[in-house]
């Protein structure tokens, strides 16, 4: 029989520190400004007047292009960076009075890869489990290197190990404690497919588990699958924070490929103001919101003018669409 490797997170309704009571944000960040020192005499803000609430057992996309700040925050939460001005506080501890404690309340898994090559993952996990002040006995070493797909390399030095893997460790890394709230920047870049559904895997159980995952990612695909909640970033600021089916009504459409039996030369003038572009002389494309215009009067349409149709393709609106709208050089944030 196969060993149960799942790891033993606590389901978090309750704080891990008895004097803290459980907060309904996570993470909550106010008016946060972050500015880095250069030679220009007006630098820009890696952060501007940066305010964020991710609730409680949340799985929460970070979304932006890059150099927008998702790393600079996420560093801030770590305690790498020190922000400017703003506050943030982490399961309601403030990470400026109490940095320490906030600490323990989050486990941060970084782009870049920060790992002793001369360990192996077995002695670095069991290290930074003791960091924590967590007792052998508890340490969960074994569940989290399956987890991460790792057993087999447990005593392997870090160097050996490729870039997929050394990604993977980092992560395992993170929640040796069994925090409350994980933040995953970018975590499967360079992971395979396969393992890459296994993680999610993972990282579902364990958010539905009560813990907050907070998600940074350029597979927007992915975040949008994952995340319910997704906030997307841009030079610094907030443009855009809701549910994901809220944002992605916001720009819903739908693109309709329509493919004809016969080779139509021109559209008909009674079809042109359906706005419809022809592709070949066989297909037609139409694009249209669902909850303003229906598709049934332009079909309709085809069949008085004896257009027969051969098939039907749609394309809905996704996050990506989403993205690019809020990003792309002409917006203006409101």
């Amino acid at each position: 029989m196969a060993r149960d490797t799942t790891i033993n997170h606590p389901t978090m309704t309750q704080s891990t520190n008895n004097n803290h009571q459980t907060p309904d944000a996570a993470i909550k960040a106010d008016a946060v400004y972050k500015q880095y020192k250069t030679k220009k005499h007006h630098p820009p803000y890696a952060l501007e007047n940066f305010s964020l609430t991710i609730p409680r057992g949340s799985l929460f996309g970070l979304l932006g292009p890059n150099g927008a700040g998702k790393s600079t925050f996420i560093n801030i939460l770590a305690g790498i960076v020190r922000k400017t001005s703003g506050t943030i506080t982490i399961w309601n501890v403030d990470i400026d009075t109490n940095h320490r404690e906030a600490k323990m309340y989050i486990g941060v898994v970084p782009q870049e890869l920060n790992l002793d090559p001369f360990f192996t993952p077995r002695e670095m996990l069991d290290l930074h489990a003791g960091l924590y002040g967590i007792p052998r006995a508890k340490r969960q070493t074994d569940a989290l290197l399956e987890t991460v797909g790792l057993s087999h390399k447990s005593d392997a030095y870090a160097r050996t190990l490729s870039g997929g893997m050394r990604r993977r460790l980092m992560m395992a890394k993170a929640m040796v404690h069994t925090p409350p709230i994980l933040v995953l920047d970018e975590p499967t870049a360079g992971v395979d497919i396969e393992l890459r559904q296994h993680l999610w895997k993972q990282i579902r159980t364990l958010n539905a588990r009560g813990v907050t995952v907070v998600l940074t990612t350029h597979y927007l695909n992915e975040a949008e699958e994952l995340c319910k909640d997704i906030a997307i970033i841009d030079k610094g600021k907030i443009i855009a924070n809701d549910k994901t089916d809220n944002l992605l009504a916001h720009i819903e459409k739908k693109e309709v490929v329509i493919t004809i039996e016969e080779p139509l030369q021109n559209i008909p003038a009674s079809l042109k103001h359906y706005d419809l572009c022809q592709n070949t002389p066989h297909q037609l494309r139409f694009s249209y919101a669902p909850r303003k215009t229906a598709l049934q009067p332009l079909i309709e349409a085809l069949q008085k003018e004896h257009i027969r149709i051969r098939d039907i393709t749609t394309r809905q609106s996704d996050l990506e669409d989403v993205f690019i709208k809020l990003t792309r050089p002409s917006h203006s944030t409101p």
